[in-house]
């Protein structure tokens, strides 16, 4: 369903369960950065009601996210820690096209960013269903796998119907998944979400 090119090497999850403290802290600031790209697309697009609309309940979805893992790791006695830098998501912005001529290839290729970063997440959210085995975050991570795909889709279609044209939007997607896949064999390394 995700259209991803290349799956995430099971040994990454191996690597993410044995720092769940670590692993936690990251997916955290991952939460509040989805939710910080949400309210950047209703600034930058406030013509747009239906945008705006879903991007405000996304933005307080992820939020949402935040907090409940942030319960997690309170409750397993860790504090939060500072924000981490995610390498992966840095890479895919800088592959995104910025400042386009055409405002509505520069909203598609953004939301078509948000997309790729959300599949690769929800790919990872089932991974980690798969393989932790603390049953709390087993059914913790399979809540949000169904989460992030809901949110994939949504991406997309806002930017079939935002972009120039349907056919456009598809063909960038291919190169943003043809992108990714490179990409994605770099990362794998650290207890990080995407690391």
């Amino acid at each position: 369903m995700l259209g991803l090119k290349l799956p995430t090497d099971t040994r990454w999850a191996q690597l993410a369960k044995s720092d769940l403290q670590e692993l936690l802290t990251d997916h955290a600031w991952c939460e509040q950065k989805a939710a910080s790209n949400a309210i950047h697309l209703v600034v930058h697009n406030p013509d747009k009601p239906d945008l705006v609309d879903a991007m405000l309940d996304l933005a307080k979805e992820e939020l949402e996210h935040f907090r409940l893992v942030h319960e997690k790791i309170k409750a397993r006695g860790w504090a939060l820690g500072p924000e981490r830098k995610d390498d992966y998501v840095n890479r895919l912005y800088q592959f995104m096209l910025k400042g386009h001529h055409d405002k509505k290839v520069a909203l598609a290729d953004r939301l078509l960013f948000a997309a790729m970063v959300e599949a690769r997440s929800c790919e990872r959210f089932k991974l980690l269903h798969q393989t932790v085995d603390d049953e709390e975050l087993k059914s913790f991570y399979f809540d949000l796998m169904a989460s992030e795909a809901g949110h994939y889709t949504l991406f997309l279609e806002f930017a079939r119907k935002y972009g120039p044209d349907k056919e456009c939007v598809n063909r960038r997607w291919a190169e943003w998944l043809e992108f990714e896949a490179a990409l994605i064999t770099e990362f794998g390394k650290k207890q990080t979400m995407h690391g």
